[in-house]
This record gives C-alpha cells, sequence and structure tokens, in this order.
C-alpha cells in the first residue's frame, strides 16, 4: 500500500470511529489496510466506541474563566452526566483547556489543532477522553474578551475551584475608575449570572425572540375571550414588560430592587458616565 493510500484509509477510518492517527494506522496495519477489520480492531480494544456516543446529548459540564492582565477567555465544555463533570481527568482536560483557550484567544478551530502538554493535538484528547470515560465529551463555545475599550469583570457562581463552576458572566464596562468605583464591575456581572439579561437594552433583544414572545402573549389573551381593543393594549404592556425584564439597563438591581440597573451605572459613575459595552452569561448546557 502506498502511504497516499494509507493516508486516505487512516483518514477514512478516523471519520468512521473518531480514533486518532496513530491508533487508526496501529489497527490498518495489524489489518494489512482492509477496513473493516480495523474498525472490528479498534472496537476490540475499547477504541472505537467513542464514535457510538456523538448521539447522545450533552447538557453537563463545566465552564471555565482565565484571567490575566485584564484580558479574559470563557470556555464551556460538556459531558452527558454530572457525575463525570467531577471526574478528575474530565476536570484535569477542562483547565488545560481553559489555559489554550486564553492563548488561542477563544478560537475553538485553532484550539483543537493545539498540542496538550502530553504532545497529542486537544481534538485527539477529547477522542482518548471519550473512549476513556465513555461519555460523549463536547467542547462547545469559547469567548474572549480583550483589554480594551474598557475594562473587564467577570463571576462563577457557586464555584467549585477557582475559575471553574457552571454559571459564568463577563461584562466590559467603560468609564471605570481605578481605585474610585471598579468595585461595581465585579457587582454587575453578579447581577447579569443571577438575572440572565439577553441584552444591554431593549433595541439589543433578537427580533425572533421579540415575535415569538408576542405570538405567545397574543394566544394567551386570544384564549381569555376579552375584546380586541383590550386585547391590544394588554398584550403592548406585556411585551414591554418582556423587554424590559430582559433588559439588563432595565432590569431591577438584585442588591436593590428599587433601582434599574441604568441608575445604578449613574450613581457609581466618577470621572465619566459608565457604561455597559459588551457581556456574555454562560449556563453549562443551557440550550443543547
Amino acid at each position: 500500500m502506498s502511504d497516499k493510500d494509507l493516508l486516505a484509509n487512516i483518514k477514512k477510518l478516523r471519520e468512521m470511529t473518531g480514533v486518532g492517527f496513530k491508533d487508526c494506522k496501529l489497527a490498518l496495519d495489524e489489518t494489512k489496510g482492509d477496513i473493516d477489520k480495523s474498525v472490528e480492531f479498534l472496537r476490540k480494544k475499547g477504541i472505537a466506541k467513542a464514535s457510538k456516543k456523538m448521539s447522545r446529548t450533552a447538557s453537563e459540564g463545566l465552564a471555565l474563566v482565565k484571567e490575566s492582565k485584564g484580558n479574559i477567555s470563557l470556555i464551556e465544555i460538556n459531558s452527558e452526566t454530572d457525575f463525570v463533570a467531577k471526574n478528575q481527568d474530565f476536570i484535569k482536560f477542562c483547565k488545560e483547556l481553559s489555559e489554550i483557550n486564553f492563548n488561542t484567544k477563544g478560537d475553538l478551530d485553532k484550539l483543537n489543532q493545539v498540542k496538550m502538554l502530553n504532545g497529542i493535538t486537544v481534538k485527539d484528547n477529547l477522542v482518548n477522553l471519550i473512549s476513556k470515560i465513555g461519555e460523549k465529551i463536547t467542547i462547545r463555545r469559547s469567548d474572549f474578551f480583550e483589554n480594551s475599550q474598557g475594562t473587564n469583570f467577570f463571576y462563577v457562581h457557586s464555584a467549585i475551584e477557582k475559575g471553574i463552576g457552571k454559571i459564568i458572566s463577563v461584562v466590559k464596562i467603560d468609564g471605570i475608575s481605578k481605585g474610585k468605583n471598579d468595585d461595581i464591575g465585579n457587582k454587575i456581572a453578579m447581577h447579569i449570572a443571577a438575572s440572565s439579561p439577553l441584552a444591554i437594552n431593549n433595541e439589543g433583544i433578537n427580533q425572533d425572540i421579540i415575535d415569538k414572545e408576542l405570538e405567545i402573549i397574543k394566544a394567551e389573551i386570544s384564549n381569555s375571550g376579552k375584546p380586541a381593543p383590550m386585547a391590544e393594549k394588554i398584550s403592548k404592556g406585556k411585551l414591554t414588560k418582556f423587554l424590559n425584564d430582559n433588559s439588563l439597563l432595565s432590569q431591577l438591581w438584585i442588591m436593590d430592587p428599587k433601582k434599574k440597573v441604568s441608575e445604578i451605572l449613574k450613581e457609581n459613575s466618577v470621572d465619566k458616565e459608565m457604561k455597559i459595552l459588551d457581556f456574555i452569561r454562560y449556563k453549562v448546557g443551557e440550550g443543547v
């Protein structure tokens, strides 16, 4: 078998089984290039079982954050069960991924190609971990907040270790004066973790979400049998409440529900008006 044919068969076998390059080559060498026998060989070794797990839903796992010199990275790695999320091999893998994710600035394509401390790429280490643990594991999403045009803050809810938890929020704020009002940044990050806003303001909420909510509201009112003019007025009121409840600036401040987040920003502005430029909230498994 030529080197070209061998590489083609290795690629095919990897696609079929999800197994790493070296193990696929070994299987083909042992079976003299027979694909079907190679699959059987890998299954007998207990390596190819990883591919059978990929149809399951991974909605547990961990979210991790890393901060250095004002830059912040976020990554979520999912597993099928919370039991695996507490597995030390899984946690060790996640910790190293968090470091790599920071260095690759949240680029998952680059992250998958990086060699880990054991000399094997992230992509192949993932397959090996799936085989070892016996559950579907996925690297779901990542983000990176640069230390520019504002100051970054983060909050980990009920952290199991430093920078590791189930809910993590990051917020970028302009107008922070170090030593004067920087404590408010952590509080806003905490508010985001607790209140789960969809956008900074009403205008930022996705129109599809608004349309869907309005559809639900109208159906609810229609079933109540109220007259059309009244129904229209009620639907507008309910939609306004929905937008205010899900827009960060319009939300009631968790530490003083008599005030809105927008009011808290004004009260804590010192040298210049504070503005929220961006934020994100990770809740493990949300939307899976």
